[in-house]
């Protein structure tokens, strides 16, 4: 996995955090995600990509450690900034407790799917884990893919593949990644829910991208703008509509530490 993502680097921004989906998909996340930032807080960001959410928050005066598995995406995010409330670090997600161990944060992101690279026991063990460095009551904001998205559905069964339109409900999926095939997990809600409710509770749950499209439509968008600043003005209307979480593209979903 950690190769495909090194492969991946160089076009991340370009074929995402460019893009106008991405751009649309990462300002909803940002909105959502800034009424829980209102002091001054030591963060980790796992899963941090380029670097674009991380160098967000730092311009936002909070203090910042981000980390990937992928050592060129740590590259590419550490050549973009020279921030000294902010320091990048090469780290599988699932060895974070052990490298902050007597640490305590008291905000943790990942945004647009990191998790989900983790099976489900994998991700149970991960939020049995992180609370050993997090503050009480502290909280864990992440952007998942859901099972349900409704968008993916349209746009398979439109294409007369109708055998990918649910692939998102299989257990598992087999994603392109550079061509390098990744297996993918997708987790509604109500899932994070079950397998963090030993330690957390769950405070808050949204769409990202419920009529603004996945990422591999942007040719389509780019084509249609005038279509594309409906969508996303809708999805501004629809941002508060908790329901429509499984059915967007991803969703954020905030955890707070019992």
């Amino acid at each position: 996995m950690k190769a495909s993502f090194d492969d991946e680097a160089k076009k991340y921004d370009y074929n995402f955090t460019e893009s106008l989906i991405g751009k649309a998909q990462r300002n909803m996340v940002h909105y959502h995600i800034k009424k829980h930032l209102t002091k001054t807080l030591n963060i980790l960001e796992i899963n941090c990509g380029t670097g674009v959410d991380a160098i967000w928050l730092a311009e936002q005066k909070h203090n910042i450690i981000a980390t990937d598995i992928s050592e060129k995406m740590i590259l590419e995010a550490s050549c973009k900034t020279e921030l000294k409330n902010l320091t990048f670090l090469q780290l599988d997600l699932l060895k974070v407790h052990d490298k902050f161990k007597g640490d305590n944060f008291d905000f943790m992101f990942s945004n647009f799917g990191g998790l989900n690279c983790l099976t489900k026991s994998d991700l149970k063990n991960f939020f049995q884990n992180i609370p050993s460095i997090l503050h009480s009551k502290s909280k864990i904001a992440l952007v998942i893919m859901p099972k349900n998205t409704i968008w993916e559905q349209v746009y398979f069964i439109l294409k007369q593949r109708t055998q990918e339109a649910f692939r998102r409900k299989k257990e598992s999926v087999i994603v392109n990644v550079s061509n390098e095939l990744i297996t993918t997990y997708y987790y509604n809600p109500k899932d994070i829910v079950n397998l963090s409710k030993s330690n957390f509770t769950c405070i808050e749950c949204k769409p990202i991208g419920f009529f603004v499209p996945p990422s591999y439509l942007e040719p389509f968008v780019k084509r249609h703008q005038i279509v594309f600043r409906i969508l996303r003005k809708l999805d501004v209307v629809i941002k508060s509509f908790s329901f429509l979480s499984k059915y967007a593209d991803h969703y954020l979903i905030v955890l707070e530490k019992k």
